[in-house]
């Protein structure tokens, strides 16, 4: 597969090595700009063929085949469909961006023929006389200051940068002389421009190229991640400045329902990473957008070495296994939300379509987590056994874990979130209330129910959503689990009314029991002090309902609905440390009572929840 050099056949005609010498406005004029969206309407075809057959062998033949066939014959089957799978995704990505990269070259060269006709209009209008290298002759006129006379004619040549001519101080008498130098200069601009943008399409066009052999290994998607950014770079004015990142999201919902299909697939094949992650935009676009770009980004990062690289590939992989994976009956379908590699990692999944459900829930992880195995292992778990659950109860469901902010990170765990401050849930607040936001107006439903679920850090971050711009939008229900505080005093403050507050903290999770700073404080003075001083301490703040990051959410003074957890293993025994007490809130075979009413409240019943006593 390669694209074609130059403008559909006339050769690189400017740049480097080019042509650019012996471009004229005369071929400028000339050039056929239809024939360059009439190939890049035959790219796109070739794509939307390509997407089509990956999507026959993913939702059809593969699980045609699993389905009917046993053994080792039945399993190569599949793994060499999974490769075609593979090779139909690379031609999808290749042709799309050739198809958008011909359509931007059309677009800058409608662009220069629109500057040179109406430097020729103006011309022709002044009855000048346009010569072949672009100079322009221009007749006598006004009047000599001794004679009388006409002033002679005389001819001006074009300079393709004005700004960056020195003047002489000169200023020719003849008043035609100035229009005829502005005319020279536009046709000089507009060939020059021309020229420019032909080389550089012309390098990213003879780039866009398979190799031999249908395998599609990891190096091949590192130079189409590559291939990507030059058509990004080069197609900018195209269609970049398109993308509303700074609207609402029901602005960008309308703006992609606006635009024309084969604007949605230029946009689709150049800016997977922007669309996928724009809140607002229909579930169904963004998964098909973010499963191409965990394609390139896994190349990006193949083609690195350091730490950072290898840990977001090893989940990028897995993610994309567990979405390649076939679907046993009754699991909720996967969708692919959200996918990036800035800061420690971003990663959105949802287990059932937040489009089409009556009930959706997104539950934000907390201290640790990042883009690594464990996220695409643990993390994914939780929201897919929630999902479940809550869909045996209605299933008009769907669950998402949502890890678009940086949480705080420590390998001693505790120590780091004593420490942590909360500009990071601040911040992940603010992108929160963005992506649900996006969720509300996204859905079919008119009245959608939404629930907001917040662990460790993470219900510090929901915390700090509640408190900003009036709420989370479209949240109804809100639950926090393994909270160390939430940022606000009482349930009423979070916006949705105590009675839809919902807390679970387990007796030995020992980030509940975390002591405020000022505790925390106190009690090393009083380990200064000895035993009598510890014992003050313990006597003064006996019954103190405050947290590191404010009161107890399963405190009595909170006024929040606290369900039935199970206790969980303590954090010392057998001579080990152990902090599973505050990991199993999500698992149904380690805490089933906090999974069921975790369940319970997604799916809408939360008034069922069976309640504890708080704290």
């Amino acid at each position: 597969m390669s694209g074609p050099g130059g403008l559909s056949g006339l050769g690189g005609l400017g740049g480097p090595g080019g042509l650019g010498a012996t471009l004229t406005w005369a071929k400028l004029r000339e050039v056929k700009c239809a024939e360059l969206e009439e190939a890049a309407d035959g790219w796109g075809r070739a794509s939307n063929r390509a997407d089509a057959a990956r999507d026959r062998i993913d939702t059809q033949l593969v699980n045609d085949l699993r389905r009917t066939q046993k053994g080792e014959a039945a399993r190569a089957a599949v793994r060499r469909l999974r490769r075609l799978s593979m090779n139909f995704q690379y031609i999808y990505t290749e042709c799309g961006l050739l198809r958008t990269a011909l359509n931007s070259l059309a677009h800058e060269m409608k662009a220069q023929q629109r500057v040179l006709r109406g430097a020729l209009d103006d011309a022709a209008a002044l009855k000048f006389t346009v010569h072949a290298d672009g100079s322009v002759s221009y007749p006598a006129a006004g009047e000599g200051l001794v004679d009388g006379k006409p002033l002679a004619g005389g001819r001006a040549s074009g300079v393709p940068n004005p700004g960056l001519a020195v003047p002489s101080g000169l200023v020719a008498p003849n008043p035609n002389a100035a229009k005829a130098q502005d005319i020279a200069d536009r046709v000089a601009r507009a060939v020059r421009a021309a020229g420019d943008a032909d080389w550089r399409y012309a390098r990213i066009l003879r780039g866009l190229k398979a190799e031999e052999g249908l395998g599609v290994p990891a190096a091949t998607w590192t130079d189409a991640a590559g291939d990507a950014a030059a058509v990004r770079q080069a197609a900018g004015g195209y269609l970049r400045r398109g993308i509303p990142h700074d609207a609402s999201p029901a602005e960008r919902k309308a703006w992609w329902a606006g635009l024309t299909d084969e604007q949605c697939e230029e946009y689709l094949a150049v800016y997977p990473d922007q669309i996928g992650n724009l809140d607002g935009i229909p579930a169904l676009v963004r998964d098909a957008a973010n499963r191409d770009n965990l394609q390139l980004l896994m190349g990006k990062l193949a083609g690195r070495d350091d730490e950072d690289a290898v840990t977001k590939l090893a989940a990028l992989r897995e993610i994309g296994r567990q979405l390649g994976s076939v679907q046993k009956p009754g699991d909720p379908p996967m969708y692919l939300l959200g996918i990036g590699d800035q800061g420690n990692g971003r990663a959105i999944v949802s287990y059932g379509n937040p489009d089409t459900s009556k009930n959706v829930a997104a539950y934000v992880p907390g201290l640790n987590t990042s883009l690594d195995e464990e996220f695409a292992k643990g993390d994914l778990k939780r929201a897919r056994d929630t999902a479940a659950a809550a869909r045996e109860i209605d299933h008009s469901t769907a669950a998402i874990v949502w890890l678009g902010y940086d949480a705080p990170q420590s390998p001693d765990g505790l120590s780091s979130l004593a420490v942590a401050g909360t500009e990071r849930a601040e911040t992940g607040g603010h992108a929160f209330r963005g992506f649900m936001s996006g969720l509300e107006v996204s859905n079919d439903h008119d009245d959608p129910h939404m629930t907001a679920i917040g662990h460790s850090y993470g219900s510090r971050t929901v915390g700090a959503a509640t408190q900003q711009g009036g709420g989370i939008p479209g949240v109804d229900d809100i639950v926090l689990v393994g909270s160390p505080g939430i940022g606000v005093d009482r349930a009423e403050d979070l916006g949705v009314g105590g009675d839809h507050v919902f807390v679970g903290a387990a007796d030995n999770d020992v980030v509940t029991h975390l002591p405020s700073k000022e505790q925390g404080l106190l009690a090393a003075a009083g380990r200064a002090l000895g035993p009598a001083g510890s014992l003050a301490v313990d006597a003064v703040h006996s019954g103190d309902d405050d947290l590191w990051f404010g009161s107890d959410p399963a405190s009595e003074s909170f006024g929040a609905r606290r369900f039935a957890v199970d206790p969980g293993p303590p954090l010392i025994g057998l001579g080990s440390v152990s902090l599973e007490a505050h990991s199993q809130y999500f698992d149904p075979e380690m805490d089933s009572a906090s999974a069921d009413s975790i369940a319970m409240v997604v799916a809408g019943r939360g008034h069922q929840v069976k309640q504890e006593s708080a704290r």
